[in-house]
């Protein structure tokens, strides 16, 4: 199946074995906020490996006895990973968590609070991945990347985990929406259609990310027998001072929190973009989307369903990892990597985009 991710640099494949295992694939949450240390809502971090979110809390749930849906949690976390969480319940059920023991599940720390843990309740994750077989030329290509990353950020994809085993789920969503494929169970409808929103949002983000490599590749006459816009308008993108091209019309989002803006002077909201205070965000088709205008839209009207039964919104198309750390060993050809994403946001991503190829969790 052809890649829905085009990346930013055109250097030649970095090659690296990955495996998304405990040992080599770390997750860590970040809460949104220091939990008060009072409340009727007992606040648990939580180290699981080997299992998926839901079926930590179905766990949790055959254990207390209360309902998963009364198990509050920030974000869904992987399978094929060690990850540290948080999960809410009420306080009574402290002296029942006493008896509880799991192979796969550890409590680390107890805490309060006055609310239960909802989605979205989450600054970011923090990274730590091994990378094996790892040659001395190919962790300098890495160190260099890693510095370019650092300064101009990343596209915001949607990773491979979203799309199933073999990367087509969406198919699915597309035979249901259009009436040949019935599913009576609901939530995992839901995630097929949510597949769907994503798949597009890929499509549309590497589109812009190709416009992107043509402006920055190719000089002003050639730019201007590629695209129709008027020289004034190919002019003032050429110009812009980010390697991802703002467009008139673009629906951009403070950075990394705060109101939707419809941009109209891109040189001045591209200066913003390269001081992080900005980024440019993508639909994700649905009912009540908001879509952009002018030239955007010329773009994203192609990727535009708003026929989809979901909730329509916009995501951020760049991030910019924090704190990221490389280091190679070269007497065991390892590579580890710690970094800081935002919610939402993807780590194999910035692998493929080290690797500039496709990438799975067997490779």
């Amino acid at each position: 199946m052809k890649p829905d991710r085009l990346y930013p640099l055109s250097h030649a494949p970095v090659y690296f074995y990955f495996r998304q295992t405990p040992a080599d694939f770390v997750v860590t949450e970040i809460p949104l906020y220091e939990f008060s240390g009072k409340g009727e809502h007992l606040i648990l971090k939580i180290r699981k490996k080997g299992i998926t979110t839901w079926q930590l809390l179905e766990i949790l749930s055959s254990h207390l006895g209360v309902k998963t849906r009364d198990i509050g949690y920030a974000g869904l976390k992987d399978k094929n990973a060690m990850t540290i969480q948080f999960v809410s319940l009420h306080k009574k059920y402290e002296d029942a968590l006493k008896s509880f023991s799991h192979a796969q599940i550890r409590i680390l720390e107890k805490s309060l609070h006055s609310n239960k843990l909802r989605i979205g309740h989450l600054k970011g994750n923090r990274f730590f991945i091994r990378l094996k077989k790892v040659n001395r030329t190919d962790a300098k290509k890495i160190d260099s990347l890693l510095k370019w990353i650092e300064e101009n950020g990343l596209p915001n994809y949607f990773g491979y985990q979203r799309f199933g085993q073999k990367g087509d789920n969406f198919k699915t969503a597309r035979e249901i929406m259009e009436g040949r494929y019935k599913m009576r169970d609901r939530k995992k409808r839901n995630f097929l259609i949510s597949a769907y929103q994503s798949h597009l949002f890929n499509l549309w983000l590497s589109k812009r990310v190709e416009i992107s490599r043509l402006f920055e590749g190719l000089n002003a006459k050639e730019l201007k027998e590629v695209f129709v816009w008027n020289d004034k308008i190919i002019e003032s993108i050429r110009r812009e001072s980010h390697f991802f091209r703002l467009l008139p019309g673009d629906i951009a989002s403070h950075y990394p929190h705060g109101r939707l803006f419809t941009i109209s002077d891109i040189a001045e909201e591209s200066i913003r973009l390269r001081k992080k205070e900005i980024t440019p965000t993508g639909p994700l088709c649905g009912n009540k989307s908001k879509y952009s205008t002018g030239i955007a839209w010329e773009i994203e009207k192609e990727f535009a369903d708003a026929e989809i039964p979901a909730q329509g919104s916009r995501r951020f198309a760049w991030v910019w990892p924090e704190e990221i750390e490389g280091l190679y060993k070269e007497h065991e050809a390892h590579y580890e990597l710690h970094f800081t994403l935002p919610k939402g946001s993807y780590a194999t991503v910035v692998l493929e985009m080290l690797a500039n190829r496709p990438i799975n969790s067997g490779e």
